[in-house]
C-alpha cells in the first residue's frame, strides 16, 4: 500500500494523507490471512505452483473488492486515491507471490519444511514419487520413510529408507507421527490393491493413490462420478476454441505492444551484426506449425553464413559432437557461432524477430518448441499432439531444464504443457522467461 503511494506521488502531483490509509492496514492484515487459509494457501503444501497462483489471484482480489465496498460505505469520513489503490492491488498481485516463491525456497532445505509423508510401495513408481518430491522440495511433501513387502526392495531410495513389511505402517504412522501416505503400487492386481487402501488408508488422514498413469501426468485431471463408478477425466485444454481465442488475444496485445519497445534494441543488434560478420542480418528457417504446417521462423543470425556446411563437416569428423548433437540437437560449444551470435544466445535476444511471427498468426508467444520438418520423425509419437498447436517463443522447457533437457524430455515438457494449459500457466512461464533471459543461465 505505502508502495502504491510512493508511486502515486512520483508519476502525479499532489500531497496524500496518509492517516486516510492507516484505516486500510487492519483490514488487510485480517482479511489476507483468512482469504488465503480458505483458499487452502495455509499451509500451502501439495499444491501446483500454478493453482497457487489462480488461488493467490483470487483470494489478493477478494480482499481488495472488501475494501473497496467498505470504503463506499464510509466515504463520508474515509477517502482514498483509487489511483493508488489500484496500483496496490497490481502491485499485490505481483509481489506476493513472489514473496511466497522466495520464503518458500529459503525455507524447503530446513529439516523441518513441509509435511511427513509414508511412501507405500517401493518399487518403479515408487521410486519415481521419492525421487521427485526430493528434487522439489518447495512442493512440502516430505518423504520419512518408504515401506514395501518385497525383500529386494529394502534399502535406501535418495536416502529415503525402505523397510518391510506393510504390516509395519499402523505402528510406524504412530510412531513417526506421520498424517499423509502416499500408496505407489499402480502395478499390483486390483483386488490387492484395493485390500490395502481400505486397510491401511484408515491411518492417515490423507491418502494419494498413483495410478497406473505414468505418462498422463496433468494438472486437470479430474474425478467424475458416473452412477457410483469412479472416472478420471482428462482435459487437453489448449484444443478448446475458446482457449485459442484467449490465447490469440494475449498473443496480439503483448507481441504488438512488446515489439515496439524492442524496435530500437533491434535496431541496434543489426547495426552489430552486420558489423561482427558480413551477411544477411535475419535469419529464416523452415519450422512446423499447427496442423503440421510450415512457416519461416524468423531470428537474428547467430552463426557464420556456411553454418550449414560446417555443421556437416564437424559431425563427420568428430563422433563426440555427433552423439551431443543426436541427444539434445545442439552443441554446447558450437564453433558456428559468431562473437556477437554467442551474446544474443545467451540472453535470447535472437528471438526478437519472431513477434513478426506471433503478429502474423505461425507463433505464440508461449507454447510447445517450433520443431525442424526433419525433427518430426524422432518425436516418439508425441508429433500429433505438438503439431495441433501453435509453436512458441518461450515455453514450459525453456523456463525449466532450458537446453539442459534432452529433445525426448522437450517433447514431453511440451505435451504436458498442452494438457495443462491455462492463462495463469502462461503468466508463470513468461515471468519465468524474464528471470530466466536475464541469469543467462543454460543458454547455448
Amino acid at each position: 500500500m505505502f508502495l502504491s503511494l510512493f508511486l502515486r506521488d512520483l508519476i502525479w502531483a499532489g500531497e496524500v494523507d496518509l492517516g486516510y490509509y492507516v484505516n486500510i492496514v487492519p483490514i488487510i492484515i485480517l482479511f489476507f490471512p483468512l482469504a488465503f487459509y480458505f483458499r487452502g494457501l495455509y499451509p500451502g503444501f501439495g499444491i501446483d505452483i500454478i493453482d497457487e497462483l489462480k488461488n493467490l489471484t483470487y483470494s489478493i482480489t477478494i480482499v481488495y473488492a472488501i475494501v473497496a465496498a467498505m470504503s463506499f460505505l464510509l466515504k463520508g469520513s474515509w477517502e482514498y486515491s483509487r489511483i493508488a489503490f489500484l496500483l496496490s492491488w497490481l502491485l499485490s498481485l505481483a509481489l506476493v507471490p513472489i514473496g511466497r516463491s522466495a520464503i518458500r525456497k529459503m525455507c524447503s532445505s530446513k529439516s523441518w519444511w513441509g509435511i511427513p509423508v509414508l511412501v507405500i510401495g517401493a518399487g518403479e513408481s515408487g521410486e519415481k514419487v521419492i525421487k521427485s518430491l526430493m528434487k522439489h522440495k518447495q512442493i512440502g511433501l516430505r518423504p520419512l520413510v518408504a515401506v514395501d513387502d518385497d525383500i529386494n526392495r529394502w534399502g535406501y531410495i535418495d536416502k529415503i529408507p525402505v523397510i518391510g513389511g506393510l504390516e509395519t505402517i499402523p505402528e510406524l504412522a504412530h510412531r513417526l507421527n506421520v498424517d499423509h501416505s502416499i500408496i505407489a503400487m499402480p502395478k499390483v492386481p486390483r483386488i490387492r490393491q484395493k485390500e490395502i487402501i481400505e486397510k491401511y488408508s484408515k491411518f492417515f488422514s490423507q491418502t494419494t493413490v498413483i495410478p497406473d498413469l505414468f505418462g498422463l501426468t496433468s494438472l486437470w485431471v479430474s474425478t467424475r462420478d458416473l452412477g457410483g463408478i469412479l472416472g478420471l477425466e482428462v482435459q487437453q485444454r489448449l484444443l478448446r476454441k475458446s482457449s485459442r481465442i484467449k490465447k490469440r488475444t494475449f498473443d496480439l496485445i503483448l507481441s504488438i505492444s512488446l515489439g515496439m519497445i524492442a524496435l530500437p534494441i533491434c535496431l541496434f543488434i543489426s547495426a552489430m551484426i552486420w558489423i561482427d560478420s558480413k551477411g544477411k542480418v535475419l535469419f529464416r528457417q523452415e519450422r512446423m506449425g499447427i496442423g503440421d504446417g510450415r512457416f519461416d521462423i524468423v531470428k537474428f543470425r547467430t552463426m557464420h553464413i556456411d553454418a550449414e556446411d560446417r555443421l556437416s563437416h564437424l559431425l563427420k569428423n568428430d563422433n563426440n559432437l555427433k552423439s551431443e548433437y543426436e541427444v539434445y540437437h545442439k552443441l554446447r560449444n558450437d564453433p558456428r557461432m559468431t562473437r556477437v551470435g554467442k551474446f544474443l544466445r545467451k540472453f535470447s535476444l535472437d528471438e526478437l524477430p519472431q513477434f513478426i511471427n506471433v503478429i502474423k498468426g505461425e507463433m505464440s508467444l508461449i507454447g510447445p518448441r517450433a520443431y525442424m520438418p526433419w525433427e518430426k520423425y524422432k518425436m516418439n509419437g508425441h508429433e500429433e499432439m505438438i503439431l495441433n498447436v501453435k509453436p512458441g517463443i518461450s515455453g514450459l522447457w525453456q523456463v525449466t531444464d532450458r537446453n539442459a533437457s534432452s529433445f525426448e524430455e522437450r517433447n514431453i515438457i511440451d505435451v504436458y504443457y498442452i494438457r495443462n494449459w491455462s492463462m495463469f500457466l502462461d503468466l508463470y512461464i513468461l515471468a519465468r522467461t524474464i528471470a530466466v533471459v536475464f541469469s543467462g543461465k543454460g543458454a547455448y
